[in-house]
C-alpha cells in the first residue's frame, strides 16, 4: 500500500487528502480542511496564497508517512515573482480590472488558435490588465506555485496551462501570445521534485482535469464536475473547433494522458453558495427539504454576468426576476441551474456528433439530490452522482499510478473508482 496526499484547492476551501492505494483498494481521508475566498485590497480582489500554501504545509505536516503528494486548484489565477519573491497576492479571476480589456486578437482568431470558450477573466485577459509582468522574471499559476514552494521546481502543468488562452490547442505547446515568464510545459505523473524527502508528483493539477480522472464514467456519458462552477461537457480524443462549436462558446481543455475536456462552464453553486452567506449559512439540507415541496417559480438565467462578483447576491438575483424569500430562492437557484446544467449536456451532444447514454456527476454537488433528480427527469436519462471527492480521487489515481502502485490508462483507474467509491444512481 502506498499513502498520497492530495492538495485539493478550491475557491471556497481547500483541503489536504490522503488517498491509501493498492491495486485493489482505495481509501481517502481528509486530513485537514481550511477556508478559503477573495480578500479586498485596495487594488481589487486577491487570493490569500501565501496563506493557503501555510495551511497545506499544516496539512501535509499531520498526514504522517506520505509516498507522495500532488497539487490541484482552480484554473486561470496566477502569481508573478520576482528574484523567487512574490510581487502581489494573486488577483482573483472575479476582480473587475478585465471588465473593459481588449486583445490585439479577435474571439475568432482567439478560439482558433487555443479552443477555448470566451470568458472575459481567462489568464489571456487578465495579462492585458496586468501592470507587473514586465517586473517579474516568473509566472506560475496557482497549483504550480505551491509546487514551487514545496520543491524548488517551476513549470507549468499542461492541463491547467490549457485553461489560459495561452496554449496552442491543436500543437499543445505556448503560443505566440504566451509571455516568456511562463516556464517549461509539465505533463501529468512527472515528479517536480521532493517536499522533506517526499516527491511532489504533477497531476491534473487544474481540478477538473483530476475530477474527470475520478469519474466512474461509462463510454460516451456525459459528466458534470460541479462545485463553485459547473463544467460540464465530454471527454473526448480531439479538440472540436467548428463554427458551431465557437458560436456555442464551448472549450476545449486539455485531461490526463492526451484527453480534451470538451465543455462549458456553467455558474454552478456560485450563487446559492452567496445567498446562503448573506443569510447567515442557514441548514442548506433543510432548505433544500423545503425547496422540494416548494411550488414551482420562474426562472432566471443562472450565468447572468451581473452575478459573478460577490456580495449582495440576493438583491441581484431578484433584479432579474426571481423571487425574494429564501426558500422560494433556492427553489429558483436549483431548478435554474439544472435547467442551464440539461441545456448544456444536449448541446455537447449535438455539438459533438454523439448520443449521450447518461450523465456522471462528481464534486460536492453530486449530494444535493434535488439537483440530480431533476437533472434526471429534465434529460429523461440515468444520472450517477458520485463519487463526491471526484478531485481528491483524481489526483491520488494520478500519483499512485506514477510510482507504480497503479498500472494502465484511464479505464483501469476508472475501475478502481467504480469498485470502491460510493456513487447514487437517479433514473428519470
Amino acid at each position: 500500500m502506498t499513502r498520497h496526499a492530495a492538495v485539493d484547492l478550491g475557491a471556497t476551501s481547500g483541503r489536504v487528502v490522503v488517498g491509501s492505494v493498492t491495486s485493489e483498494s482505495l481509501v481517502l481521508q481528509e486530513v485537514h480542511r481550511f477556508p478559503n475566498g477573495p480578500v479586498q485590497h485596495a487594488d481589487g480582489l486577491h487570493w490569500d496564497v501565501s496563506e493557503l500554501y501555510r495551511s497545506a504545509v499544516e496539512g501535509l505536516t499531520l498526514a504522517g508517512e506520505l509516498d507522495s503528494i500532488g497539487v490541484d486548484s482552480w484554473a486561470i489565477d496566477y502569481g508573478l515573482l520576482a528574484d523567487g519573491q512574490l510581487l502581489h497576492e494573486p488577483f482573483c479571476y472575479r476582480d473587475a480590472r478585465t471588465d473593459d480589456v481588449r486583445l490585439d486578437v479577435s474571439r475568432r482568431e482567439l478560439f482558433e488558435l487555443c479552443g477555448l470558450q470566451h470568458l472575459p477573466f481567462t489568464t489571456v485577459y487578465q495579462l492585458a490588465a496586468e501592470k507587473r509582468l514586465a517586473d517579474a522574471d516568473a509566472m506560475l499559476l496557482i497549483p504550480d506555485l505551491l509546487t514551487y514552494w514545496l520543491t524548488g521546481s517551476r513549470g507549468c502543468e499542461l492541463t491547467n496551462a490549457s485553461t489560459t488562452g495561452l496554449l496552442d490547442v491543436r500543437t499543445r505547446s505556448w503560443s505566440p501570445l504566451a509571455p516568456a515568464q511562463l516556464g517549461d510545459l509539465v505533463a501529468a505523473g512527472s515528479v517536480r521534485g521532493e517536499w522533506r524527502g517526499v516527491p511532489v508528483i504533477a497531476v491534473g493539477s487544474h481540478d477538473t482535469a483530476s475530477a474527470y480522472v475520478g469519474a466512474p464514467l461509462s463510454p460516451g456519458a456525459a459528466v458534470i464536475s460541479l462545485g463553485t462552477w459547473g463544467l460540464v461537457g465530454l471527454e473526448l480524443t480531439s479538440p472540436v473547433l467548428t463554427d458551431e462549436v465557437f458560436a456555442a462558446n464551448f472549450t476545449n481543455e486539455l485531461g490526463v494522458d492526451g484527453t480534451v475536456r470538451f465543455l462549458r462552464n456553467v455558474s454552478g453553486l456560485w450563487v446559492l453558495q452567496e445567498c446562503l452567506t448573506e443569510w447567515g449559512r442557514p441548514n442548506l439540507v433543510e432548505l433544500l427539504h423545503q425547496a422540494a415541496d416548494h411550488p414551482t417559480v420562474p426562472l432566471i438565467d443562472i450565468d447572468d454576468p451581473s452575478l459573478l462578483a460577490p456580495g449582495n447576491m440576493a438583491a441581484r438575483v431578484a433584479a432579474l426576476g426571481g423571487p425574494t424569500d429564501p426558500i422560494a430562492v433556492v427553489r429558483c437557484l436549483v431548478d435554474s441551474l439544472v435547467e442551464a446544467l440539461a441545456r448544456t449536456v444536449e448541446m455537447a451532444g449535438s455539438l459533438a456528433g454523439q448520443t449521450i447514454p447518461g450523465v456522471n456527476i462528481v464534486g460536492g454537488g453530486s449530494q444535493n439530490s434535488l439537483i440530480c433528480q431533476g437533472l434526471a427527469t429534465r434529460l429523461g436519462l440515468p444520472v450517477l452522482a458520485g463519487p463526491v471527492e471526484a478531485t481528491a480521487v483524481g489526483n491520488v489515481l494520478v500519483q499512485a499510478r506514477a510510482l507504480g502502485t497503479l498500472e494502465g490508462g484511464l479505464d483501469d483507474l476508472r475501475a478502481l473508482v467504480r469498485c470502491t467509491q460510493p456513487v447514487v444512481r437517479y433514473e428519470p
